[in-house]
C-alpha cells in the first residue's frame, strides 16, 4: 500500500486531479466557499494594461505578486495540469508533461506537442518558450524563470472555476474565461436538476478510482468529476465518505470495507490494467450499487483533471450515463 499510495500523491501533486477546493481547488458549480483565497485574482488597471499591451507585455497579478507576461503569448511550456484550460482558450502548449501527453481528451490536440518534465531544463530551454506555467510542486523554478516568465499555481488556492479565470489572466484572455466559466455553471445547474429528478434528490454518489492496484475514494474537489457531481449539480455523498475525505480530499480504503462507502451510484474511474482485480470480487459483485446496474464506469486518464476542456468533457459524460442524452 505505501508504494501505491506514494504514486498516487505524486499524482495529487501534478494534478489534481483530483485529478481537482480544501480536497481539491474545485468548488461547487457555483464556487466554493471554502477556497476564499483570492491570492493571484486581482486585475491590473485599464490603463497599465494598455501601456503594457502597446510594449508587447500585461502586468498579471500572480501569487507572489504582479509579473510581467507577454500580452500574446505563442510558445507556452505547461507543467501544470491546466493544459486543457489552454486547449479551450485557443492555446496549444509547445511544451506538455506526460500526464497530459497521456490523456485521450488531449490526443488530437497535442499530437504534434513535445512532452517535457521540470528537470528538462535543456530541453524546455530548446523550445524558446515566452511562457511557463507551473505548480507549487513544480521544481527547478528558478532555472525556470531564467528562461521565460514563469507562472506558479497553487492547486486549491482558489476554487476550480476561479483557477480558470486565472489561466486565463496568465494569458490575457480572462473576458473568454470568464465567459466560459458563466456558461459552464448554467448548463452543469441544469444538468443536475434534470439528473435528481430522475434519481432522486436524496440518491447519493460515490466516486472512487483504482490506481496501481491500490483503491481509493474522493471528495468534492480532487478531479474525476467530483467538482461537477458535488458542487456544480449538488449530487450527495455519502455522509461516511464526506466523513474520510473531509482532512485530505481522498481516502485510500480496502477492497473489504468498500460496500460501507458506497452510494447509490458509483463512479468508477478506472485504470484498465488493474480494475479486473476488484470488479470480478464477489465483495464487489454484491454491492447494491453494482447489483443495479448503477456504477458509471469512466477512463482514470481521461478523468484526473479538472481544467476547462476536461470539465466540458466530464458534463457530457454525465449527462450521457446518467440521463441517456
Amino acid at each position: 500500500m505505501k508504494k501505491g499510495l506514494i504514486s498516487l500523491m505524486m499524482l495529487f501533486v501534478i494534478i489534481l486531479s483530483a485529478c481537482g477546493n480544501n480536497n481539491s481547488g474545485n468548488n461547487a458549480g457555483a464556487g466554493n466557499s471554502k477556497a476564499s483565497n483570492n491570492a493571484g485574482t486581482e486585475s491590473s488597471s485599464p490603463a497599465a494594461n494598455a501601456a503594457s499591451d502597446a510594449t508587447g507585455t500585461i502586468t498579471f497579478q500572480s501569487e507572489n505578486g504582479p509579473m510581467e507576461v507577454p500580452a500574446n503569448p505563442q510558445r507556452i511550456v505547461d507543467l501544470s495540469s491546466y493544459t486543457g484550460s489552454l486547449i479551450s482558450l485557443g492555446l496549444t502548449p509547445v511544451g506538455v508533461t506526460s500526464w497530459a501527453k497521456d490523456n485521450p481528451n488531449f490526443t488530437e490536440q497535442l499530437k504534434d506537442v513535445t512532452e517535457v518534465s521540470e528537470d528538462d531544463i535543456e530541453k524546455i530551454l530548446e523550445l524558446n518558450p515566452d511562457l511557463i506555467l507551473g505548480t507549487e510542486t513544480t521544481k527547478n523554478v528558478d532555472k525556470l524563470k531564467e528562461i521565460a516568465p514563469t507562472v506558479i499555481f497553487t492547486y486549491n488556492k482558489v476554487d476550480y472555476l476561479q483557477q480558470h479565470i486565472e489561466v486565463g489572466k496568465a494569458v490575457n484572455k480572462e473576458k473568454e474565461a470568464t465567459a466560459w466559466v458563466d456558461d459552464f455553471k448554467a448548463r452543469a445547474t441544469q444538468i443536475g436538476k434534470d439528473i435528481k429528478a430522475k434519481i432522486g434528490e436524496d440518491s447519493t454518489v460515490t466516486v472512487i478510482e483504482n490506481y496501481d492496484k491500490e483503491l481509493y475514494m474522493f471528495g468534492d474537489a480532487w478531479g474525476r468529476g467530483t467538482e461537477i457531481l458535488y458542487q456544480a449539480m449538488g449530487l450527495k455523498m455519502p455522509e461516511k465518505v464526506k466523513d474520510m475525505t473531509s482532512k485530505d480530499g481522498w481516502y485510500a480504503l480496502s477492497l473489504e470495507v468498500l460496500p460501507e462507502y458506497a452510494g447509490d451510484y458509483i463512479v468508477f474511474s478506472q485504470s484498465k490494467d488493474t480494475a479486473g482485480s476488484i470488479t470480478e470480487t464477489e465483495t464487489y459483485k454484491n454491492i447494491p450499487a453494482v447489483k443495479n446496474n448503477h456504477v458509471i464506469t469512466a477512463d482514470a486518464r481521461g478523468f484526473y483533471f479538472n481544467d476547462a476542456y476536461t470539465l466540458d468533457y466530464q458534463l457530457n459524460f454525465f449527462k450521457e450515463q446518467f440521463l441517456g442524452n
